[in-house]
């Protein structure tokens, strides 16, 4: 019986960090859409509530830490059930800094004055509605460890980055156009990195969770599709 009552206990603790990861996920995307929603109608209220939110997401990647190490010193674990738990650190990292990319977000909408083209705004919620959608199904595939879709939800990034370029074009654009838009412009060009840094971690978190099943890593040699590097503006001398 006590083998039994101690193998129960150990799978609770394995399911407290499953559930912990659940529930930073949801609070990241949730930052995430409320930062991108507070930058677009320049709701300086909402902007606040999400800089105030990340430490929830802090604590949680504390707590997930701190759990980990102490079902590893006190389990002992090998094989799959350590690859869980080193994931799980894995993870957690990668949402707490998901969250800290909304808050970056929001903390920029103090700094944008609303003149820019409503296309502008648009283009970050398509952007920010992609990333997202790469994080949730990531997060899905973490709950069901279905790993024949993390291919899918790896190359997805190619898109994110896709449409990053094309963003970033078009703020150049506008800021060669009118020397008063360079300001805005420049806090919306950033803006625009952290949504797409958010499907690099989404991306991350695919890995770990194919890591986590399989016991394998997957190739590193993905082409990263990000071509902002690339972009030149007439007039300019393109970097050496």
């Amino acid at each position: 019986m006590q083998s039994v009552h101690i193998a129960s206990a150990y799978d609770e603790e394995l399911k407290f960090l499953s559930k912990r990861i659940a529930a930073m996920g949801g609070h990241a995307e949730r930052m995430v859409e409320q930062a991108v929603a507070a930058l677009v109608n320049l709701d300086h209220g909402l902007a606040q509530k999400v800089i105030q939110d990340d430490l929830v997401l802090d604590e949680g990647q504390r707590e997930i830490d701190d759990k980990a190490i102490i079902i590893i010193a006190r389990r002992q674990p090998m094989a799959t059930d350590l690859r869980e738990i080193v994931g799980a650190i894995r993870i957690s990292a990668d949402i707490e800094r998901v969250g800290d990319l909304g808050k970056n977000v929001a903390k920029r909408v103090a700094a944008v004055d609303g003149r820019q083209p409503n296309s502008l705004f648009r283009g970050l919620e398509a952007l920010a509605d992609l990333a997202l959608t790469q994080l949730k199904e990531v997060l899905d595939v973490y709950a069901s460890r279905s790993v024949e879709r993390i291919g899918f939800v790896r190359d997805r990034d190619d898109q994110i980055d896709a449409m990053y370029t094309s963003l970033f074009r078009e703020l150049l654009t506008y800021m060669m156009e009118d020397p008063r838009n360079i300001t805005p412009c420049t806090h919306l060009l950033f803006c625009a990195k952290n949504i797409e840094r958010i499907g690099d971690h989404a991306t991350n978190i695919a890995e770990t969770i194919y890591y986590i099943v399989t016991g394998d890593q997957m190739p590193a040699d993905r082409p990263k599709g990000d071509k902002t590097d690339q972009i030149v503006l007439p007039g300019l001398i393109p970097a050496k």
